[in-house]
């Protein structure tokens, strides 16, 4: 049976910081975002805060969502070992480059500046845990490069700037 209290304990962050692949789960009143996320891009700064790092890619639903006031859900799923779920329920802030606070936590990262969309800080207000004993056991090969290479690409053609911009908020969500 699932568990709900209000603050990351130390098993949960150790099953977190193993898992390859999690999701982001998002909606602000419209349509709720699901998408898969990789990388090595969360630091958990406390048992109820994390900065994820985002990347740009096709559209940008979290960035619309955290400027309504919307919600955030972010499951952790074990695929290999015992069986568990972690889903940590979340208020979110956006860190754009213009922010003082940029520098200090895109320092937690190896990745340039040149290369992040933004970075998102998550405020946990609860977490769940549960059994997780129907999701498959497969095995992790490893990461794809695509959107790194696509994004340091675009940045070393100097066309990274105006692709984020155009993509800020997506023009097909501004009328939703």
């Amino acid at each position: 049976m699932g568990k709900q209290y209000k603050v990351l304990k130390d098993k949960d962050i150790d099953f977190i910081k193993e898992q390859k692949l999690f999701y982001i789960a998002s909606c602000s009143g419209k349509e709720v975002n699901l998408a898969p996320k990789g990388y090595d891009t969360l630091r958990i700064i406390n048992e109820s805060t994390l900065i994820f790092l985002s990347y740009p890619g096709s559209g940008n639903r979290s960035f619309r969502d955290s400027e309504e006031n919307g919600e955030f859900t972010l499951v952790f799923n074990a695929f290999e070992g015992a069986p568990q779920i972690v889903r940590l329920f979340c208020k979110a802030e956006i860190i754009e480059s213009s922010s003082k606070d940029f520098d200090t936590y895109l320092s937690l990262y190896e990745e340039e500046v040149d290369v992040v969309r933004n970075l998102f800080k998550f405020n946990i207000y609860a977490v769940e845990s549960s059994c997780g004993m129907s999701v498959p056991i497969m095995k992790y090969e490893e990461d794809r490069a695509g959107i790194k290479d696509w994004t340091k690409n675009m940045s070393k053609n100097k066309k990274l700037d105006s692709y984020i911009a155009k993509h800020h908020v997506p023009r097909d969500l501004k009328k939703l």
